[in-house]
């Protein structure tokens, strides 16, 4: 399969920059705005929610997607593959279970407080589930930062690499 040129790599590295602070940046928002609900009143708690609807639905989204669409990107038509370096399987794998983590945790313990909140009005803010749903949420954006970070640290560090072969003298 023919790989990207030089030119072409520095605009895949500008277009997945773009994307992981798209991504980033959106987790970072929700966080903010998760941390920022004080469910003293119904208005703004639904008007929080919503906007935590959208920041995860045209920021966090495009994000991810885009990130894993540039990830195939990279291991396809780049000489970094998806296996040669195990620091780039980690980032994958890493990344891979914290779109699930979103997906599968985060964006449904959202829906269904903003199901609560559409249905049960200002008594959504003292039921159990959606208090039990925000405190979850809370520690699973916690874990995403966390773990974004993470995935940070080891594009930068390139922990795992194979050491150069020493010179014999």
């Amino acid at each position: 399969m023919k790989k990207l040129s030089p030119v072409g790599m520095k605009w895949l590295k500008i277009v997945h920059i773009s994307l992981v602070a798209l991504f980033f940046g959106g987790i970072m928002s929700s966080l903010a705005l998760n941390m920022g609900i004080s469910l003293a009143t119904y208005d703004d708690t639904l008007a929080t929610y919503k906007r935590i609807v959208v920041i995860s639905d045209s920021i966090i989204r495009t994000g991810a997607v885009g990130t894993l669409l540039v990830g195939f990107v990279y291991g396809f038509l780049t000489s970094w593959g998806f296996f040669k370096h195990r620091w780039v399987t980690v980032k994958w794998i890493l990344f891979v279970g914290q779109t699930i983590i979103g997906i599968f945790v985060v964006d449904k313990l959202m829906l269904a407080n903003m199901t609560l909140l559409e249905t049960e009005k200002a008594l959504a803010l003292t039921n159990p589930e959606f208090l039990h749903n925000q405190t979850l949420r809370q520690y699973a954006i916690y874990v995403q930062v966390a773990v974004t970070v993470f995935i940070l640290c080891i594009s930068v560090f390139r922990p795992w690499k194979k050491k150069k072969q020493a010179v014999a003298t």
